[in-house]
C-alpha cells in the first residue's frame, strides 16, 4: 500500500499537471537555486559564475547540474565537491550533483550529498 491511497483525496497530487503547476514549479527551481547561491562563500560563488548551472528536481531529488566551459573550470568545480554538497545538503538529504565537463572531454561526474564524505575519503 502506497502512502499516497492514505492521504484525503484533497491532499493528492493532480490527475494532470496544468500550465500554472508547471510555472510554480520552475519558480520554486529558480528561488532554491537563488537560495543556494547566495548560502555559498566567495569562491564557490566565483566557481559557479564561470560554469553555467541550474537547480532542478528529478522526483524527490534536488540536483544542481553544472556545465564546465573548460578543463579547468570542471576540476576547479569537482575539487570543490564537498562545499558544494554542504551548502546542497542544507536544503535536502536527497540531493545530487551532476558535473558536465566540456564537450568531447568525458562523461558527467554525478554524486549524491550522502556520498561525499566516502568520495572525500577516496581523495
Amino acid at each position: 500500500m502506497s502512502k499516497l491511497s492514505l492521504l484525503p483525496p484533497d491532499d493528492l497530487p493532480p490527475v494532470e499537471v496544468t500550465k500554472e503547476d508547471g510555472m510554480l514549479h520552475l519558480e520554486l527551481e529558480r528561488s532554491t537555486g537563488r537560495c543556494f547561491y547566495q548560502a555559498c562563500d566567495r569562491i564557490t560563488r566565483i566557481l559557479l559564475s564561470n560554469c553555467q548551472w541550474y537547480l532542478t528536481t528529478n522526483g524527490p531529488t534536488l540536483i544542481l547540474v553544472i556545465d564546465c566551459p573548460d578543463i579547468v573550470s570542471y576540476w576547479h568545480i569537482v575539487s570543490n565537491i564537498a562545499p558544494l554538497g554542504n551548502k546542497l545538503e542544507r536544503f535536502t538529504s536527497n540531493a545530487k550533483i551532476r558535473v558536465y565537463p566540456p564537450m568531447g572531454k568525458g562523461m558527467p561526474f554525478e554524486i549524491g550529498v550522502n556520498e561525499i564524505s566516502a568520495y572525500r575519503d577516496w581523495l
